[in-house]
């Protein structure tokens, strides 16, 4: 009995010593976290420790349905973080329009219990202080996941960045506001849960990506769609100064498509509250996940709520307050979204004389419609232009008047496709898998033009990553761009800086828009 006891306590002496190894010099196989330790699995040829599924905070159900995130509760022994935790409740994906399946979550598992990120690191020590992303998902607010196969980090692991993606709720559990939760909130408001769940992983970057090798007065945030929309309100919001330094924004922003005021959120959420027959938001958090989402219908995302965001977007950035940094972004060719059936051409003549008045004329300079084929390209180049041209450009725009390093780039690239996918060229997301070197992740007939592109582009973005800038050897010249210069990389076929072409549109449609 007394030897047992000698040989248990040896044991567990080992134990500790590997442990304790494992936070030294040359391991990263168990990482210590602020909550506890975790352990992850390494890539094929063993160059890359990937850690899937860490909690950054506690599971938003129940009582913390519609809270802003709590911490972890710490936990014992070495956590095994080598799988995908669930993506945010959301519907079932199916494939549509140009995104197949390679641009979605994976069918399971999908969960109201979703705060759980990812780290890719090439480090081979905690020593290491490696440049930082962190990955944010677009999705319409609705949709979406870390999941999600093009947003893989392996590759960009290899080329030195500590890659790290983040989940956030969405739809309703992400954006709902209600005049209880503002009264019952600290802070008093309500609506931009999502946003805050953002805050909290960056926080959790800040605290634990040293662990990883990664730098932590290093990090860059980028996201595409929605998820560059979050960027942009977390450059703006006072609650993320000082976890970033860079940004990248590809397709989105929220210049003039301003966010609703909470008193509006405020409104939404009673009607919502009114579809399900109860009276207080504790009834609400009672109801199943899955029925919530389905009876309350889509919501728009971040608002003004008073605390992430203190104003508007464009409010705060025309005030100078937002968080001072270097910023890489763009928009793509073929990215026009319409909501709603195509108008012929005298339609579309009258929606821009309803929209824009005494600029329409000046617009269908821009935008003609001659006849119904020429009007059906124009409302799409001007859907892109709406939704994401002017955002980004304004942002670019803004920030180089403010001093800081910006540089644009408009992706040009039909991306290879058959059958129903040929149509859609440069369309909005297809940049992604370029940026990040994930073709391989993509089942499209791919050339070798697009392989040299994704090398470029992964490598544009692995530099500015590093250093806020994202030119190096072998690399076509990007210039930074400027309010007077306005000098964009076009990357297609070939990558060649040159003056933005739609500077001109894009600055009467600004102007269009502001006057509205």
């Amino acid at each position: 009995m007394h030897y047992s006891k000698q040989l248990l306590a040896f044991s567990f002496l080992l134990l500790i010593c590997y442990i304790v190894n494992a936070q030294g010099s040359n391991n990263l196989d168990v990482v210590k976290t602020n909550a506890g330790l975790v352990s992850g699995a390494t890539n094929t040829d063993g160059s890359i420790h990937v850690f899937k599924g860490i909690p950054f905070a506690a599971p938003p159900v129940d009582e913390l349905r519609w809270k802003a995130p709590q911490p972890v509760t710490a936990w014992t022994g070495i956590k095994k973080c080598n799988a995908f935790g669930p993506s945010p409740m959301q519907a079932s994906p199916a494939p549509f329009s140009m995104w197949s399946a390679e641009f979605l979550i994976p069918k399971e598992p999908i969960s109201e219990d979703c705060l759980y990120l990812n780290v890719w690191s090439g480090a081979t020590s905690a020593q290491e202080k490696r440049p930082v992303l962190v990955w944010i998902y677009g999705g319409g607010f609705n949709s979406g996941g870390s999941a999600v196969p093009i947003y893989d980090g392996e590759a960009m692991a290899k080329k030195g960045i500590v890659f790290v993606s983040i989940n956030y709720r969405v739809g309703i559990f992400g954006f709902f506001a209600h005049p209880e939760l503002t009264k019952e909130s600290p802070q008093h408001a309500s609506g931009n849960y999502g946003l805050m769940d953002q805050i909290a992983a960056l926080q959790w970057v800040k605290s634990n990506i040293a662990a990883f090798g990664g730098d932590p007065d290093n990090v860059t945030i980028a996201g595409q769609s929605a998820g560059a929309m979050s960027v942009n309100c977390l450059v703006a919001s006072p609650l993320a100064k000082g976890l970033f330094n860079k940004a990248i924004a590809e397709s989105g922003a929220s210049f003039t498509n301003n966010n609703p005021p909470l008193s509006a959120a405020e409104k939404s959420g009673e009607e919502i509250m009114q579809k399900f027959n109860v009276t207080s938001v504790e009834a609400l958090r009672n109801i199943p996940a899955e029925e919530l989402m389905q009876k309350a219908g889509g919501l728009r995302g971040p608002i003004v709520d008073g605390y992430v965001l203190p104003q508007s977007v464009a409010t705060i950035f025309a005030q100078g307050k937002e968080n001072k940094v270097a910023l890489l972004t763009g928009w793509n060719e073929n990215e026009g979204l319409l909501f709603g059936p195509v108008k012929n051409a005298a339609d579309f003549q009258k929606q821009l004389e309803q929209q824009y008045g005494a600029d329409a004329g000046k617009l269908q300079q821009y935008y003609p419609a001659t006849n119904d084929s020429v009007a059906n390209t124009s409302q799409l180049n001007l859907a892109r232009d709406v939704i994401f041209g002017v955002q980004n450009y304004t942002w670019a725009n803004i920030a180089s008047s403010h001093g800081k390093k910006v540089y644009v780039y408009k992706f040009i690239r039909k991306v290879p496709a058959t059958g129903e996918y040929v149509k859609y060229g440069a369309f909005h997301t297809g940049e992604v898998p370029y940026a990040y070197d994930n073709l391989k992740f993509v089942n499209r007939p791919w050339e070798p033009a697009d392989h040299e592109l994704a090398k470029v582009m992964s490598a544009y973005w692995a530099n500015f990553i590093k250093s806020g800038n994202p030119n190096g050897d072998d690399l076509p010249d990007w210039k930074a761009y400027t309010k007077t210069s306005r000098q964009v990389m076009v990357l297609g076929i070939m990558q060649q800086t040159e003056p933005l072409r739609d500077a001109a549109q894009l600055d009467l449609l600004y102007k269009a828009m502001k006057g509205k």
